[in-house]
């Protein structure tokens, strides 16, 4: 069963549905690349998906740990190669103004973001510089 259903409205645009939740995105072609950039592009979505994995595996360790994660925040920059135009590199900043005092429990966490499945589905060809201001 499909878990995505999508459609092309015109104009560079795409929109998507998750079929479970019915929850929508819209994309847009950026503006360096043709389109309008009113709307996350697929490759912004790329990078956004691997910091937001990063984050839910992390999340699960840390339910299991029974640590509070929140307030934990991150920022991401994609790097775009032109010719072939593709991401050429994904960094995240993580940041967290309350981190846990326990070194053990911190390196589960940052070991948990590196092996979430978005980060081991991107090629090598993509560098993840992840940063863990913590």
């Amino acid at each position: 069963m499909a878990t995505i259903k999508s459609y092309y409205p015109g104009n560079l645009r795409t929109q998507a549905e998750h079929i479970q939740s019915g929850n929508e995105i819209i994309t847009d072609a950026p503006v360096d690349n043709n389109g309008k950039g009113e709307f996350f592009s697929p490759t912004d979505l790329v990078a956004s998906a691997l910091g937001s994995c990063m984050v839910t595996i992390m999340g699960i360790v840390a339910n299991r740990e029974n640590v509070p994660l929140e307030g934990l925040n991150w920022e991401v920059t994609k790097i775009m190669n032109d010719q072939p135009r593709k991401i050429k590199e994904i960094v995240i900043d993580f940041n967290w103004d309350h981190p846990l005092e326990d070194e053990k429990i911190l390196q589960k966490l940052k070991n948990a973001a590196k092996t979430c499945p978005v980060a081991l589905s991107l090629s090598d060809e993509v560098k993840q510089t992840i940063n863990f201001n913590f």
